[in-house]
């Protein structure tokens, strides 16, 4: 498997956790609390099934999987990935929520007070509303820019770190073929074949402690 397909695997599941809008409108006051409802006997637990053991790995098999999801999720070096893609969105989220209010501010006082101003405060407040749609739009395409550039690198990175590890697993456990189930498109596999808690566990082991990737 190349890394490069890795990399296409991973920029889903990056998107998939970081997806959300930057320029997003402000937000609306909490709902005031529902009144209690009357107290009710507490429901009995319901008893979960015991946590099944992995599928072993069938034994002479010469093709695996890996899930890179998973192993994005699941790794301390991918949650760290996630984590600084995140920051970033949040970062935007955050001033383009400000935005959204400075703008929404000023239209409702054009709306509430623009009938009773003279020409000129009217025109100017116009004019600054004008103003702070168009650096929204701006600043909307420069986030988004921002965002897809720090996924692209996460990408890239992540997929040169697992690339050799797979290799590494495919060679201990004698494999011709290794896929990737997010492109593979598989109609039915057989559980013991997914080997990504390996990469996962040998992943973790080559990090170093007290590191986390920049």
């Amino acid at each position: 498997m190349r890394g490069s397909a890795i990399a296409a695997s991973l920029a889903l599941a990056v998107m998939a956790l970081s997806a959300a809008p930057v320029f997003a409108q402000p937000a609306q006051p909490p709902p005031k609390p529902a009144q209690p409802a009357p107290a009710q006997p507490p429901a009995q637990p319901t008893p979960q099934p015991p946590a099944q053991p992995p599928a072993p790995f069938p034994q002479g098999a010469k093709i695996a999987y890996i899930n890179p999801q998973l192993i994005f999720q699941q790794s301390t070096e991918g949650k760290a990935l996630i984590a600084r893609v995140q920051a970033v969105v949040q970062k935007k989220q955050t001033e383009g929520q400000t935005k959204a209010k400075q703008l929404q501010d000023n239209q409702t006082k054009l709306q509430s007070s623009g009938s009773v101003m003279n020409e000129a405060a009217r025109s100017q407040l116009e004019k600054e509303i004008e103003r702070q749609q168009r650096e929204g739009e701006r600043f909307q395409q420069d986030a988004q820019a921002e965002i897809n550039e720090i996924q692209q690198e996460v990408n890239n990175e992540f997929g040169k770190r697992l690339q050799p590890i797979i290799e590494a697993i495919a060679t201990e456990k004698g494999l011709h073929f290794v896929f990737n189930a997010a492109d593979a498109g598989f109609a039915w596999v057989a559980p013991g074949l997914d080997i990504s808690a390996d990469v996962v566990k040998k992943l973790d082991s080559m990090a170093k402690p007290g590191t986390a990737p920049k």
